[in-house]
């Protein structure tokens, strides 16, 4: 790794540390967070560090993911959204599916889960059918 690259590593590192620390100071523990990946940069995760996802056939206030494309990506909601510094909290909001289901949204758009990501910093679903992509700040 050439000097350049672990700098940049260093100062992402010490950034999101900051904005996690900055969340635990104010008293509020985050509900979402940002990370970043080599390959992808940085992108919106939940707070234990899962990658969120939007779906590209999606509107503004309307999610087009239903029946078995749910069961490979779920939906990602929280009651309360308390970002971190960097991400602004009127961003996000809410929308009610057709069955009933509370999804998060940020800025319009549903947020989702990857089936296929197991650990924290996971994004195994960026790029997937050229239609989801992780949520980026």
């Amino acid at each position: 790794m050439n000097r350049g690259m672990m700098v940049r590593r260093m100062l992402a590192v010490f950034v999101i540390g900051v904005m996690v620390l900055a969340g635990v100071a104010s008293g509020q523990s985050l509900t979402v967070q940002v990370s970043k990946k080599e390959g992808i940069g940085a992108f919106i995760t939940d707070a234990k560090g899962m990658a969120l996802y939007i779906f590209k056939k999606d509107m503004p206030g309307r999610s087009f993911c239903a029946g078995p494309c749910v069961e490979k990506w779920p939906v990602f909601y929280s009651e309360n959204i308390t970002p971190p510094i960097g991400l602004k909290a009127e961003d996000f909001g809410t929308i009610t599916g057709d069955d009933g289901r509370k999804q998060t949204t940020y800025k319009g758009l549903p947020l989702y889960y990857f089936s296929g990501d197991k650990n924290p910093g996971d994004a195994n679903g960026q790029g997937f059918n050229n239609v989801w992509y992780v949520a980026v700040p």
